[in-house]
Protein backbone atom coordinates (compact mmCIF):
# COMPACT_ATOMS: atom_id res chain seq x y z
CA UNK A 1 0.00 0.00 0.00
CA UNK A 2 2.70 2.31 0.93
CA UNK A 3 4.42 1.62 -2.28
CA UNK A 4 0.90 2.20 -4.38
CA UNK A 5 0.93 5.62 -2.66
CA UNK A 6 4.51 6.31 -3.65
CA UNK A 7 4.18 5.87 -7.31
CA UNK A 8 0.59 7.83 -7.03
CA UNK A 9 2.59 10.88 -5.72
CA UNK A 10 4.84 10.23 -7.98
CA UNK A 11 3.19 10.16 -11.06
CA UNK A 12 1.17 13.56 -10.23
CA UNK A 13 3.39 16.03 -11.62
CA UNK A 14 3.98 13.97 -14.94
CA UNK A 15 0.43 14.09 -15.26
CA UNK A 16 0.53 18.74 -14.05
CA UNK A 17 3.37 18.94 -16.96
CA UNK A 18 1.66 16.87 -19.79
CA UNK A 19 -1.24 18.68 -19.15
CA UNK A 20 0.35 22.10 -19.26
CA UNK A 21 2.17 21.21 -22.25
CA UNK A 22 -1.31 20.57 -23.57
CA UNK A 23 -2.60 23.80 -22.87
CA UNK A 24 0.54 25.64 -24.43
CA UNK A 25 0.34 23.64 -27.67
CA UNK A 26 -3.07 24.59 -27.57
CA UNK A 27 -2.29 28.45 -26.82
CA UNK A 28 0.43 28.73 -29.58
CA UNK A 29 -1.97 26.79 -32.17
CA UNK A 30 -4.47 29.18 -31.53
CA UNK A 31 -1.57 32.23 -31.57
CA UNK A 32 -0.91 30.62 -35.03
CA UNK A 33 -4.28 30.81 -36.37
CA UNK A 34 -5.34 34.03 -35.45
CA UNK A 35 -2.02 35.43 -36.79
CA UNK A 36 -2.09 33.68 -40.02
CA UNK A 37 -6.19 34.88 -40.10
CA UNK A 38 -5.25 38.27 -39.43
CA UNK A 39 -2.59 38.29 -42.36
CA UNK A 40 -5.14 36.86 -45.00
CA UNK A 41 -7.97 39.19 -44.13
CA UNK A 42 -5.55 42.07 -44.66
CA UNK A 43 -4.25 40.61 -47.93
CA UNK A 44 -7.86 40.33 -48.68
CA UNK A 45 -8.79 43.97 -47.93
CA UNK A 46 -5.56 44.72 -49.88
CA UNK A 47 -6.45 42.98 -53.37
CA UNK A 48 -9.98 44.20 -52.83
CA UNK A 49 -9.26 47.87 -52.25
CA UNK A 50 -6.61 47.58 -55.35
CA UNK A 51 -9.03 46.23 -57.79
CA UNK A 52 -11.75 48.55 -56.66
CA UNK A 53 -9.06 51.94 -57.81
CA UNK A 54 -8.63 50.27 -60.81
CA UNK A 55 -11.95 49.14 -62.05
CA UNK A 56 -12.88 52.75 -60.93
CA UNK A 57 -10.49 54.13 -63.09
CA UNK A 58 -11.91 51.68 -66.16
CA UNK A 59 -15.66 53.03 -65.37
CA UNK A 60 -14.05 56.45 -65.92
CA UNK A 61 -11.93 56.16 -69.36
CA UNK A 62 -15.16 54.41 -70.80
CA UNK A 63 -17.47 57.05 -69.66
CA UNK A 64 -14.88 59.98 -71.06
CA UNK A 65 -14.60 57.60 -74.37
CA UNK A 66 -18.28 58.13 -74.59
CA UNK A 67 -18.29 61.92 -74.30
CA UNK A 68 -16.25 62.49 -77.29
CA UNK A 69 -17.00 59.54 -79.01
CA UNK A 70 -17.96 61.48 -82.53
CA UNK A 71 -14.25 63.29 -81.88
CA UNK A 72 -12.34 60.24 -83.06
CA UNK A 73 -8.52 62.08 -82.53
CA UNK A 74 -9.77 61.90 -79.15
CA UNK A 75 -9.98 58.59 -78.83
CA UNK A 76 -6.59 57.50 -78.21
CA UNK A 77 -6.00 59.22 -74.87
CA UNK A 78 -8.77 57.00 -73.58
CA UNK A 79 -8.37 53.54 -74.83
CA UNK A 80 -4.50 54.19 -73.73
CA UNK A 81 -5.73 53.96 -70.29
CA UNK A 82 -4.20 57.16 -69.30
CA UNK A 83 -7.54 59.86 -68.83
CA UNK A 84 -8.48 59.70 -65.73
CA UNK A 85 -9.10 60.57 -61.98
CA UNK A 86 -7.15 58.91 -59.37
CA UNK A 87 -7.98 60.71 -56.78
CA UNK A 88 -11.91 59.35 -57.14
CA UNK A 89 -10.49 55.69 -57.68
CA UNK A 90 -8.82 55.99 -54.75
CA UNK A 91 -11.45 56.63 -52.84
CA UNK A 92 -13.60 53.51 -53.99
CA UNK A 93 -9.97 51.87 -52.94
CA UNK A 94 -10.44 53.27 -49.13
CA UNK A 95 -14.14 52.06 -49.27
CA UNK A 96 -13.23 48.44 -50.38
CA UNK A 97 -10.97 48.55 -47.91
CA UNK A 98 -13.24 49.95 -45.09
CA UNK A 99 -15.59 46.98 -46.06
CA UNK A 100 -12.78 44.39 -45.02
CA UNK A 101 -12.54 45.98 -41.50
CA UNK A 102 -9.56 47.78 -42.98
CA UNK A 103 -7.94 51.35 -43.85
CA UNK A 104 -5.73 52.75 -46.15
CA UNK A 105 -1.69 53.02 -44.34
CA UNK A 106 1.80 53.81 -45.10
CA UNK A 107 1.66 54.95 -48.75
CA UNK A 108 -2.10 54.28 -48.88
CA UNK A 109 -3.26 54.22 -52.32
CA UNK A 110 -0.99 55.73 -54.97
CA UNK A 111 -0.79 55.53 -59.19
CA UNK A 112 1.33 52.74 -60.44
CA UNK A 113 5.29 54.71 -61.40
CA UNK A 114 7.53 52.73 -64.23
CA UNK A 115 5.13 52.64 -67.02
CA UNK A 116 1.77 50.95 -67.12
CA UNK A 117 -1.64 52.21 -65.82
CA UNK A 118 -2.97 50.76 -62.24
CA UNK A 119 -2.64 51.24 -58.37
CA UNK A 120 -0.32 50.02 -55.45
CA UNK A 121 -2.69 49.98 -52.07
CA UNK A 122 -1.45 49.66 -48.77
CA UNK A 123 -3.81 49.06 -45.80
CA UNK A 124 -3.84 47.95 -42.06
CA UNK A 125 -6.23 45.62 -40.77
CA UNK A 126 -8.95 47.78 -37.88
CA UNK A 127 -10.94 44.34 -36.63
CA UNK A 128 -10.89 43.30 -33.10
CA UNK A 129 -8.14 41.74 -32.84
CA UNK A 130 -5.23 42.49 -30.27
CA UNK A 131 -2.67 42.84 -33.14
CA UNK A 132 -2.94 44.21 -36.84
CA UNK A 133 -1.54 43.32 -39.75
CA UNK A 134 -0.59 45.35 -43.26
CA UNK A 135 -0.53 44.04 -46.35
CA UNK A 136 -0.14 45.57 -50.06
CA UNK A 137 -1.29 44.49 -53.22
CA UNK A 138 -0.88 46.01 -57.20
CA UNK A 139 -3.78 45.97 -59.62
CA UNK A 140 -3.19 47.22 -63.37
CA UNK A 141 -5.02 48.55 -65.79
CA UNK A 142 -4.04 46.57 -69.66
CA UNK A 143 -5.75 48.43 -72.72
CA UNK A 144 -7.32 46.03 -75.04
CA UNK A 145 -8.02 48.48 -78.09
CA UNK A 146 -6.25 50.01 -80.36
CA UNK A 147 -7.75 52.87 -82.84
CA UNK A 148 -6.17 54.02 -86.03
CA UNK A 149 -8.02 56.09 -88.15
CA UNK A 150 -9.47 55.16 -91.10
CA UNK A 151 -10.08 57.92 -94.84
CA UNK A 152 -13.58 56.95 -96.09
CA UNK A 153 -13.50 55.01 -99.13
CA UNK A 154 -14.54 57.17 -102.55
CA UNK A 155 -17.84 56.35 -103.87
CA UNK A 156 -17.58 55.00 -107.40
CA UNK A 157 -19.93 56.74 -108.83
CA UNK A 158 -20.81 60.32 -108.74
CA UNK A 159 -23.18 62.11 -106.64
CA UNK A 160 -26.90 62.46 -107.60
CA UNK A 161 -27.71 66.38 -108.60
CA UNK A 162 -28.32 68.82 -105.53
CA UNK A 163 -31.80 69.41 -105.27
CA UNK A 164 -31.20 72.95 -103.91
CA UNK A 165 -32.55 71.74 -100.49
CA UNK A 166 -29.67 72.11 -97.47
CA UNK A 167 -29.49 68.79 -95.93
CA UNK A 168 -27.08 67.34 -93.93
CA UNK A 169 -24.46 65.00 -95.23
CA UNK A 170 -24.97 60.84 -93.99
CA UNK A 171 -21.81 60.10 -91.94
CA UNK A 172 -20.66 56.36 -92.37
CA UNK A 173 -19.86 54.17 -89.87
CA UNK A 174 -16.17 54.99 -87.79
CA UNK A 175 -14.12 52.40 -88.77
CA UNK A 176 -10.65 51.15 -87.48
CA UNK A 177 -11.07 49.88 -83.83
CA UNK A 178 -9.86 46.78 -82.57
CA UNK A 179 -10.63 45.20 -79.32
CA UNK A 180 -8.86 41.94 -78.41
CA UNK A 181 -8.59 41.25 -82.31
CA UNK A 182 -12.05 41.99 -82.94
CA UNK A 183 -12.90 44.79 -85.25
CA UNK A 184 -15.73 47.51 -84.04
CA UNK A 185 -18.09 49.37 -86.52
CA UNK A 186 -19.46 52.69 -84.81
CA UNK A 187 -22.48 54.02 -86.06
CA UNK A 188 -22.88 57.73 -85.45
CA UNK A 189 -26.86 57.26 -85.15
CA UNK A 190 -26.94 54.14 -83.14
CA UNK A 191 -24.17 53.15 -81.83
CA UNK A 192 -23.13 49.81 -80.39
CA UNK A 193 -20.47 50.03 -78.30
CA UNK A 194 -17.72 47.61 -76.18
CA UNK A 195 -18.19 47.66 -72.65
CA UNK A 196 -15.56 48.48 -69.93
CA UNK A 197 -14.65 44.89 -69.67
CA UNK A 198 -14.24 44.33 -73.73
CA UNK A 199 -11.89 47.99 -73.35
CA UNK A 200 -9.77 46.57 -70.56
CA UNK A 201 -8.36 43.96 -68.51
CA UNK A 202 -7.83 44.24 -64.39
CA UNK A 203 -6.04 41.96 -62.63
CA UNK A 204 -3.86 41.69 -59.82
CA UNK A 205 -0.47 41.45 -59.95
CA UNK A 206 1.50 38.46 -58.79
Amino acid sequence: MRRARGDSGQAFPVYIAVVAGLLFLAFAYFAVGQAASTRNGAQTAADAAALAAAQDARDQLREGWLEVILDTERWNSFLRGTLYDSSSACERARVFAVRNEAELSGSGCVPLSGGGEGFHVTVRTTGSEPRHARASAEAVIEPLCTYEQQEPTESPTPDPPSTGDPEEAESGPILGLICDGRPWEIDPEDPTLPDAADLFTVRLTE
